[in-house]
């Protein structure tokens, strides 16, 4: 006769290993969120002296360095400091404002029909030309009238000792072509090619660097046909300061590139 299986002894108390469990991660949490809360009184006290006396440090300057929109703006000039040049209007200050005052009354016509533009403040002045007045489409060979032009800017510009930086700039139609693989390469030849007119009209060639950015740095939207005449231009950054290049890259001077940066972090008010 076949045993009747023993019938297994049901455990009711399986749900205390659960229980446990639960206790077990209650505790951890509670103890974590102890030692979160935990507030060591010695560093919390160095960290407050050291803020405190960060804010309370007396001003080292009479005039800081002003970050983005705070930057001095407008283009009274001859008010401004700088650092003494060779020229005999004074300090870079007032050379700015002889070229911007120059500028206006030279190529006022165009200026009002909007193929030159003058922005710039206290530390630098931007002379804006359309593209159309000095090369053909696609081209970095100057047009019969930009040698004219040019030699008028570089009248302007010759008698004074600012450093000046050659901007060129293109749309965004690509350029495939041998002279030129990239608008890059054309932007940097246009450039170049402005720099060359200017040393011929006898600017100081140690002044110039030529510089392409291509179609990277548009003031226009490239969808439409005058968007992209206005992006398609070169740009003459004259900087205030006039020392020398290795001067211009140590800590207490500023030279042409730091006047980039603060153009591009504190937009460009027009000239008056």
């Amino acid at each position: 006769m076949r045993r009747r299986r023993h019938e297994e002894h049901e455990n009711h108390e399986r749900w205390l290993v659960s229980y446990a469990d639960f206790i077990t991660l209650l505790f951890a949490f509670f103890v974590v969120m102890y030692s979160i809360s935990s507030v060591n009184e010695g560093k919390y006290k160095v960290l407050s002296d050291t803020l405190v006396g960060a804010f309370n440090t007396p001003q080292r300057s009479i005039e800081p360095i002003q970050i983005g929109d705070q930057i001095p703006r407008g283009i009274n000039l001859s008010d401004a400091p700088g650092t003494s040049g060779g020229d005999a209007s004074g300090d870079g200050g007032d050379a700015l404002a002889d070229i911007t005052s120059a500028m206006q009354a030279a190529f006022g016509d165009l200026i009002q029909a909007g193929d030159i533009e003058l922005r710039g403040n206290e530390l630098w002045i931007e002379i804006e030309l359309n593209s159309s007045l000095l090369f053909p489409s696609g081209d970095a060979l100057p047009l019969n009238q930009a040698f004219d032009l040019v030699e008028r800017i570089a009248n302007i510009l010759s008698p004074y000792d600012n450093p000046i930086h050659v901007e060129g700039f293109t749309d965004n139609v690509p350029i495939n072509s041998r002279a030129y693989p990239t608008n890059w390469e054309l932007s940097a030849a246009r450039a170049a090619s402005v720099v060359r007119m200017l040393n011929t009209g006898g600017v100081d060639p140690g002044r110039l660097a030529a510089v392409g950015y291509g179609e990277f740095r548009p003031i226009s939207d490239n969808t439409t046909a005058a968007g992209r005449r206005a992006n398609r231009r070169v740009v003459l950054l004259v900087s205030r300061y006039t020392d020398s290049r290795h001067e211009a890259y140590t800590p207490d001077t500023s030279g042409v590139d730091q006047m980039r940066e603060a153009r591009s972090g504190a937009g460009t008010p027009p000239a008056q």
